[in-house]
């Protein structure tokens, strides 16, 4: 059955640290008179109702969780994906386990399918999923190589583009997070660069990696702003959404920003144009959309979809509740003013110490009537050992879960 919108909140444990893209939205904020580009002319939406996707979450589980295989994916987080031109869809992980699964019962007697708590992590993979939706190979991992020592890239949203203007030949083109590994309070590494990597179709090998902003030259790490947690197509524009790491320093909340490129263009730097608070300029100044740093704010991975001429956002909410709940701002631009947050929900978490993050839309399981949305599912620990202990003694922890909304009205 689908469950209500004000849904009863869980009670957010709070035990060690937060997961690096869990961290605050808003409480309040006042709705203006008029929409920037938008001209007032959108609807207030939200959605209306969810319910937990089911087929999805266990499709996940049944890969994962196959003995047969010793080198592929068996859990992961940052999960996005794009629908490639021969209808195979492209899943994209940030920090993996690869490696064999046990079956159930674990080392301590407890009925869950387990990995050696020695298995490594990889910080990339990809997964793909057949047309009939059936996952069916992982890809040599990682897929992108670290740029240097002590720095990785993270996947985030992708897009199926022309090789160059014009072109029937196509690629993918997947934006990358590059991070340098740092001290506390960067134990999730250093923002460091936006970078697109362009993948060849169909064989999905990775061609190139561009930089589109480097971000080394500002001094202060909590104000660098990573593109790409995601994206939005409207008109002859890709919308880029990105957000600098606040969860890392005493504010609350991070700041969403946007930029914007011609479709088609994301490889090009040079194509690149962002927000500064009044206008759209190639000058890499980015000024924020959304959130002061205290009451309002989005988690560093969000996402955004384009909803009857209404932008929706979705992030984990303020406090302890963004260790479990999901809420959502909406605009009538990319650029704002968002108003929010409106409705949250509750999905479902497994036992134990968990949280939920990482809000993200998948437009290419979606439909008029429907929003398929994922979370990822980690453990809370104050030390990395103890939280991979417990990620291998029950394998299921460490992977998306699908939810199905149906939007409606805000008001």
């Amino acid at each position: 059955m689908p469950h209500d919108a004000g849904a009863r909140r869980r009670n957010g444990t709070g035990l060690g640290i937060l997961l690096a893209l869990v961290c605050a939205a808003a409480l309040f904020t006042a709705l203006p008179d008029d929409d920037r580009e938008g001209g007032g002319t959108c609807t207030a939406r939200t959605f209306a109702s969810w319910t937990a996707e089911k087929r999805i979450t266990d499709e996940f589980a049944r890969y994962g969780d196959d003995a047969a295989r010793d080198d592929d994916w068996t859990g992961g987080d940052g999960t996005h994906s794009v629908r490639l031109p021969d209808g195979r869809l492209l899943w994209l992980f940030s920090d993996t386990y690869l490696g064999r699964v046990y079956a159930p019962p674990n080392p301590v007697g407890e009925s869950y399918a387990w990995r050696d708590v020695s298995t490594p992590l990889v910080r990339n993979s990809a997964v793909v999923m057949s047309e009939s939706g059936r996952l069916e190979r992982t890809l040599p991992a990682p897929v992108f190589p670290d740029p240097a020592p002590q720095q990785w890239r993270w996947p985030v949203a992708a897009r199926v583009e022309p090789r160059s203007p014009g072109s029937l030949d196509q690629v993918v083109r997947v934006l990358l997070w590059t991070r340098t590994a740092g001290q506390a309070p960067w134990i999730y590494g250093v923002p460091t660069a936006t970078e697109v990597a362009t993948l060849s179709l169909p064989d999905l090998r990775v061609e190139g990696i561009t930089t589109v902003l480097d971000q080394r030259s500002v001094a202060d790490p909590a104000r660098r702003v990573l593109f790409g947690t995601t994206a939005v197509d409207e008109g002859d524009w890709t919308y880029v959404f990105g957000g600098d790491d606040a969860q890392a320093t005493s504010r609350p909340a991070s700041k969403a920003y946007v930029a914007r490129v011609p479709r088609g263009g994301l490889a090009d730097p040079g194509a690149w144009e962002y927000w500064d608070g009044e206008r759209w300029t190639v000058r890499a100044v980015p000024r924020p959309v959304l959130g002061d740093g205290q009451r309002t704010g989005v988690g560093s991975a969000f996402s955004v979809l384009r909803d009857d001429g209404t932008y929706v956002l979705f992030t984990m909410a303020s406090g302890a509740a963004g260790l479990t709940t999901v809420t959502s701002y909406w605009a009538c631009s990319p650029t704002g003013p968002w108003h929010g947050p409106t409705r949250s929900f509750d999905p479902h978490l497994p036992d134990g110490e968990v949280a939920a993050y990482n809000p993200q839309v998948h437009t290419e399981l979606s439909d008029d009537e429907r929003v398929v949305l994922s979370y990822d599912v980690n453990w809370l620990e104050a030390t990395g050992t103890s939280a991979q202990a417990n990620l291998s003694r029950n394998v299921s922890l460490y992977r998306p879960r699908f939810v199905t909304l149906r939007l409606g009205s805000a008001l």
